[in-house]
């Protein structure tokens, strides 16, 4: 298994902005500029599919695995012979959320899938994770 982890710790805003501004999906696309959409049928509850289209690549189904509210969850991409698992967290600490996010590839061909796939997710974490910070700010 490949697994590599991004965390930020950002003070003046609550576990709930951050929980509401990642678990709505069909607002994604508005502040992560590299996916052309994501939605959502249905609430955001494990079991659940999200559609999702990174810009130059295909349509993927991420299945939501497992959601604590307020907390975690991790959602998985079911590729051939490999999963990639996202998981994010949020964890309340001295006054501030610590941002965690880990992307993690498993089956025998993840060596495969993680240079295809997981190593760009990987790099574009810190970004990632400013634009939720702003848009959690400034939404």
């Amino acid at each position: 298994m490949w697994s590599r982890s991004y965390r930020a710790t950002v003070t003046g805003l609550t576990v709930g902005r951050l929980w509401q501004v990642w678990t709505d999906v069909n607002q994604w696309h508005t502040w992560q500029h590299d996916i052309e959409y994501a939605t959502l049928d249905g609430e955001f509850d494990a079991g659940n599919i999200i559609h999702f289209k990174p810009k130059g690549g295909p349509r993927l189904a991420l299945e939501l695995a497992d959601v604590v509210p307020m907390s975690a969850f991790v959602d998985v991409t079911t590729f051939p012979f490999a999963r990639m698992y996202d998981s994010h967290e949020l964890i309340e600490r001295d006054g501030a959320v610590e941002i965690r996010t880990t992307i993690s590839v498993q089956g025998p061909l993840s060596f495969v899938w993680r240079k295809l796939v997981a190593e760009n997710v990987v790099n574009g974490l810190r970004e990632q994770t400013e634009r939720l910070i702003a848009r959690a700010r400034h939404a």
